[in-house]
C-alpha cells in the first residue's frame, strides 16, 4: 500500500500547473462522509470528477464521538488508492477513549495515511455543552502531544486555528458583531493557546471559514508576530445559498460587517417567490456568493497567500467556478474535458502513484 508524502513537504516544492496561474497558489478541498451508500457512491464520483482539477490534497471530516470513524478511514483510503489524492484524516477528541483514537491512528498508518487534523472537535447531535470523557482528552493539544509522544514525526498534524476566535469564546454573538471582535484578553489567550499547539508539534494550521479577508490577514500577522511560523492556510466556505449562510455563520459565530450584511439580504430569494422566479433568485444568490468568494480569494493572494482550503460541502460546482474565476483550474474544466485533466493530474506533485 503506497504511503502518502507529508502535506508540508509536497507544499514546499515547485508545482507543475495545469494552468499559467495556479504554479504560484495551490488549493486543496475538504469533504464530509455521507450518511447513506447513494451519499458515498455520489461522492466518490465527484472526487473522480474534480479530480483533474489538481488540489494538493484533501480532508475528510471525523464525527463527534467517532460517529463515522470507520467510513472515514475508509474514504481516506479510497481516495488515496483508488484516485491518488493525499488524504488529511481528521480525528477528534470529543467523547473519544484514549483506545480509541490509538486504533484511529495505528490504522491510519497501515493504510499509508501521514497526514492527520488533530481537532476536539463538536459535541455529539443534541449535546449543546462539549465535556471530555473520564478517559479521553480535553483539548487538541492533548491530542497532538499524544500523535508526537507515540508516532514521532511519521505524521504531518494539522491543527485548527480561529482567527476571530473560537465560538466557545464568543457566549455574545449579536454583541460581537456590533463590536466588531473578540476582547483583547481573550484574543491574547486563543493566540498563547494557538502557540503552544504549535509548540507541542503542529505543522500546519487551517483556519475556521471566515468572509472577511481583513479579519484573516490582520490574524496571520498576528500569529507571525507571536513566533507562530507553520504554514497558515485560510478556510474558505464559498456561499451558496441563503438559509446555509444563515446557518454556518450562526453556528460558527462568524463576523459579518454591517456592510456585507446588508449586500446578502438585499440579493437574498424572497420566500414568497415560487417556480421559475424561484430558480432564478436562487441562482442569482448562488453567483453573488461565488463572486464574493473569488474577490476575497484574490485579496487573501494579494496579502500573501499561497494556498487556499475550500470546504466543499461534497459540493463541486460554487468551488470549480471560484477557482476557474481566479485562473487556477481551466476554463474549459468539464464534463467533455475531465478525463483529459485527470490524466495531467497524475503528473502533479499532488498525485499518488
Amino acid at each position: 500500500m503506497p504511503v502518502a508524502p507529508k502535506i508540508t513537504s509536497v507544499l514546499s516544492q515547485p508545482r507543475d500547473a495545469p494552468t499559467d496561474n495556479s504554479d504560484k497558489v495551490t488549493f486543496s478541498f475538504e469533504y464530509f462522509p455521507p450518511k447513506t451508500d447513494v451519499g458515498v457512491k455520489n461522492l466518490d464520483n465527484r472526487l473522480g470528477k474534480m479530480r483533474g482539477m489538481a488540489p494538493e490534497f484533501i480532508d475528510y471530516t471525523w464525527g463527534a464521538g467517532g460517529s463515522t470513524s470507520e467510513l472515514t478511514m475508509e474514504l481516506c483510503t479510497n481516495a488515496q488508492n483508488n484516485h491518488g489524492y493525499i488524504a488529511n484524516m481528521h480525528l477528534t477528541c470529543t467523547n473519544m477513549e484514549m483506545g480509541k483514537v490509538e486504533e484511529a491512528l495505528k490504522k491510519a498508518k497501515e493504510a499509508g495515511i501521514t497526514n492527520i487534523v488533530a481537532l476536539r472537535g463538536d459535541p455529539p447531535v443534541g449535546v449543546t455543552e462539549w465535556k471530555a470523557t473520564d478517559t479521553g482528552f480535553k483539548c487538541a493539544l492533548d491530542l497532538v502531544k499524544f500523535i508526537r509522544e507515540k508516532y514521532g514525526d511519521y505524521f504531518c498534524i494539522s491543527v485548527a486555528g480561529y482567527p476571530e476566535g473560537h465560538p466557545d469564546k464568543i457566549p455574545d454573538y449579536e454583541e460581537y458583531l456590533k463590536a466588531g471582535k473578540i476582547p483583547a484578553e481573550v484574543y491574547q489567550a486563543e493566540m498563547d493557546y494557538l502557540k503552544a499547539k504549535v509548540d507541542a508539534g503542529a505543522d500546519m494550521i487551517i483556519s475556521q471559514m471566515f468572509y472577511d479577508a481583513d479579519v484573516f490577514l490582520n490574524w496571520v500577522s498576528d500569529c507571525r508576530k507571536a513566533g507562530i511560523t507553520v504554514p497558515i492556510l485560510p478556510g474558505l466556505l464559498p456561499i451558496q445559498n441563503f438559509g446555509g449562510f444563515k446557518k454556518m455563520t450562526g453556528f460558527c459565530k462568524t463576523f459579518i460587517s454591517k456592510e456585507f450584511a446588508a449586500e446578502v439580504e438585499a440579493v437574498a430569494p424572497k420566500e414568497d417567490l415560487e417556480g421559475e422566479a424561484k430558480t432564478a433568485a436562487e441562482s442569482a444568490f448562488k453567483e453573488f456568493g461565488i463572486k464574493h468568494m473569488t474577490d476575497m480569494c484574490k485579496k487573501l493572494v494579494d496579502g500573501g497567500m499561497k494556498h487556499l482550503h475550500f470546504y466543499t460541502l461534497n459540493l463541486d460546482f460554487a468551488t470549480r467556478k471560484v477557482l476557474q474565476n481566479l485562473g487556477y483550474v481551466p476554463q474549459d474544466y468539464g464534463e467533455e474535458t475531465i478525463e483529459k485533466y485527470v490524466g495531467e493530474a497524475k503528473r502533479h506533485r499532488g498525485y499518488i502513484q
